[in-house]
């Protein structure tokens, strides 16, 4: 698995969770949503990424957005 993989699978999943969250326990929630979406959006134009950068850390290889 590459970083640029597992980044896509841990925000999917933080997306997934915080849905979930907002349906079951308070709509306060989707504000995990919209901080996903964000840095998501930032890191398109700025190519920086807090998880990425963990994960490179763990060992993941790199893919091509985050190289």
């Amino acid at each position: 698995m590459t970083i640029d993989r597992a980044v896509l699978a841990f925000a999917g999943v933080m997306v997934l969770a915080s849905a979930a969250l907002a349906a079951f326990v308070s709509p306060w929630w989707l504000l995990l949503t919209a901080f996903v979406g964000a840095n998501m959006l930032q890191a398109a134009f700025t190519r920086f990424c807090p998880a990425a950068i963990l994960l490179r850390k763990v060992g993941l290889r790199p893919g091509c957005a985050f190289d």
